[in-house]
């Protein structure tokens, strides 16, 4: 029995209908362990400080302790990881385990894709989505590999996943004849 061209993969074959992939950062965790940490204090402050001290402070400080482990806890879990999902379609980010934010981005809009080896949280200001006018939009949740797509109207959009260079073969492939396909460039 021979094995036909099309059960080794060969050049010809049409892309896969879809590609999945994630990235995780574990340092977030540790950010969110401080950020419930800082809710636990505002509420022991809430329920055991003698009140007899001034309320207005100890209200105040409740608060603060709240609220600010509120922004650490849910801010920092938003982006413990990204899932990334292309078909024939769209690129699909999602951020986090509620998958919250989302960015779709019909591949009718992406003119290029290219594989960076190295995207740094650094370069973008942070962790998480991020702006930047001389760069463009990104979602970055670790360093490492990443996509960077260039759309029809000239922006970019940057996104930190594993096996980032399956995906830039599935993106080009979907793409319509004729799209620039870029190179491997360090952001």
């Amino acid at each position: 029995m021979t094995d036909h061209p099309r059960d080794k993969g060969q050049a010809g074959d049409p892309p896969p209908a879809l590609w999945t992939g994630r990235a995780t950062n574990r340092l977030q965790w540790v950010l969110a362990a401080a950020g419930a940490a800082c809710m636990a204090l505002g509420i022991e402050l809430a329920v055991d400080a003698p009140w007899t001290s001034g309320v207005v402070a100890l209200l105040m400080s409740v608060i603060g302790c709240v609220a600010a482990g509120l922004l650490m806890l849910f801010g920092t879990l938003a982006f413990v990881h990204v899932a990334v999902k292309v078909d024939k379609d769209a690129m699909e980010v999602r951020c986090g385990h509620m998958g919250v934010p989302r960015r779709r981005i019909p591949l009718a809009q992406v003119v290029g894709a290219e594989f960076v080896p190295k995207v740094t949280p650094c370069h973008w200001g942070g962790w998480g989505c991020r702006w930047r006018p001389e760069q463009g939009t990104a979602v970055i949740v670790r360093r490492g590999e990443g996509i960077v797509l260039t759309l029809g109207d000239g922006r970019t959009f940057t996104v930190t996943v594993d096996d980032a260079e399956a995906a830039v073969r599935v993106i080009r492939d979907h793409l319509r004849p004729g799209a620039s396909t870029g190179t491997t460039t360090a952001v």
